[in-house]
């Protein structure tokens, strides 16, 4: 039978998983990019989509409380990065940067008010 896990609080190595996945997802998109030309290595569109799907992934396995809501944040910012690589259109990368760090910022404090932490080994 499934179990049902609650969200919870960032640890060591749901960071290291988040990396790892971010890491992993970021060559993948590094050799779609042969046949895609805006997903290159520094592309302000793949960088962000990368952690994304980091986050989904430390979701979905550690159910990381901030994950939730910056996860969809990062996936913005890819989303808003897309056309100027595309296009000619430019986009204000200051202001999308920095939404993307309140939108972090602010899951990270929701996570440290709302978060269920493990209970403490006596």
């Amino acid at each position: 039978m499934a179990q049902n896990k609650a969200a919870c609080c960032s640890s060591p190595a749901s960071i290291c998983y988040w990396s790892a996945a971010s890491l992993v997802a970021w060559g993948v998109l590094n050799i779609i990019r042969i046949y895609w030309h805006p997903l290159h290595a520094s592309s302000a569109t793949t960088i962000p989509f990368a952690m994304a799907i980091g986050c989904a992934a430390s979701w979905l396995r550690n159910r990381t409380f901030h994950c939730a809501i910056s996860g969809p944040v990062f996936l913005i910012a890819a989303f808003v990065f897309l056309p100027s690589d595309l296009t000619t259109f430019r986009v204000n990368t200051v202001w999308a940067w920095i939404f993307v760090l309140m939108g972090v910022g602010v899951a990270f404090l929701l996570e440290w008010w709302y978060g269920k932490r493990p209970a403490s080994k006596s």
